[in-house]
């Protein structure tokens, strides 16, 4: 069973923060702040214990922000000394945004400073959204930052659509504002800074299609490979749904005389299995042709009714009057995004992001 996310923040760790901030502070009440911290910490999930520390810490820390944040600077790591750092930091980026709007300068400097010692995603946010224009200047000159993750929260802090952050509804309706900052991190020499464009692009894709299909259309073209996945990485959601001028941008056209059959071999699987099958796909078309293959698992819910997930399979070339079978096993186990249900679930295999077989399975719970 995977262990729940809500671990990530515990009272060993409220300990460390505790000596941490008394090493800075030496007034700093650490035995109030663990017992606000940790009071009731069994029965809460994860943001809402990172809100009962941040809680903690707007009680325990200097009433004055100015004061509080610079304790909060000095008790990050530094040289080879230990610091807040980790999930230690999630708390510090609520304290920041609760409390440090009214000090942008200050604010922005501490989330830059702590960023590279977890992430300063979530901090960051309301600064964006409630001085947008001041934060996107700030933010644009850090792509050039000589620290990896100062460049990411350049891309990652302004994604519209943010996992387990605020979203940030201006830039949903209107991303032109970030586009400079994704195509200055285009060709970052980090994976970890491209793929928060990628991530950033496909945010926007789901309420622009067309303006990501443009974009990637405008800087594919001799592309490296790394940014040639960068684009493809943007595009996984369009992709998915068969968009045809994100299909174009990778050689892809709408799939002509392709019959598809699909076997599922495992019908009926108990929790914790895996799921197999497998497709033939033949070209009845007179031309050869390249083949994106995807595949949909379409999961129980808790009323009963079925909701797909897309996944990635492969690509393949299909000569005219050719024929092509493969094989997938899928693992049907436990993860921290996802609750089972036991059911007839279906399965489908898409051809260019068209769906052109499906199959049940039965999924038991032990």
């Amino acid at each position: 069973m995977a262990e729940p996310l809500k671990n990530l923040l515990h009272p060993g760790l409220v300990t460390d923060m505790a000596g941490h901030i008394s090493r800075v502070a030496a007034d700093f009440d650490a035995g109030r702040f663990a017992a606000l911290a940790t009071e009731g910490m069994e029965t809460l999930e994860l943001m809402q214990r990172a809100e009962r520390i941040k809680d903690a810490l707007t009680h325990t820390l200097p009433a004055d922000y100015a004061a509080a944040a610079d304790i909060l600077h000095k008790a990050l790591p530094a040289d080879s000394r230990p610091g807040l750092s980790g999930w230690a930091l999630l708390p510090v980026n609520q304290f920041v945004s609760e409390h440090g709007l009214g000090h942008f300068d200050l604010s922005l400097a501490l989330l830059k400073a702590l960023t590279p010692h977890f992430t300063a995603e979530f901090g960051i946010r309301r600064f964006i959204h409630m001085h947008q224009d001041r934060a996107l200047a700030e933010l644009s000159g850090w792509v050039t930052d000589p620290n990896h993750h100062v460049r990411r929260l350049a891309s990652e802090g302004t994604r519209p659509r943010l996992p387990w952050a605020m979203r940030l509804p201006a830039l949903v309706k209107e991303p032109a504002p970030i586009l400079p900052i994704l195509v200055a991190l285009l060709d970052d020499p980090e994976d970890y800074v491209r793929r928060s464009v990628a991530n950033s692009l496909n945010d926007i894709a789901k309420d622009h299609p067309a303006l990501v299909a443009d974009f990637v259309e405008r800087h594919i073209d001799s592309a490296s490979t790394e940014r040639r996945q960068l684009l493809r990485h943007a595009s996984r959601t369009l992709l998915k749904k068969g968009d045809a001028k994100a299909l174009a941008n990778f050689g892809f056209a709408a799939a002509r005389g392709i019959t598809a059959s699909l076997l599922v071999t495992t019908p009926v699987i108990t929790f914790g299995d895996k799921l197999s099958f497998s497709v033939t796909m033949n070209n009845e078309d007179a031309e050869p042709q390249r083949l994106m293959i995807d595949y949909a698992i379409h999961h129980v819910k808790a009323n009963g009714t079925l909701a797909p997930k897309v996944f990635k399979w492969k690509t393949l070339g299909l000569p005219a009057g050719g024929s092509q079978s493969i094989v997938k096993d899928h693992a049907i186990r436990a993860i921290t995004t996802r609750v089972y249900y036991p059911g007839t679930h279906r399965v489908d295999v898409l051809i260019n992001g068209t769906v052109s077989a499906s199959a049940d399975f039965e999924l038991r719970m032990d």
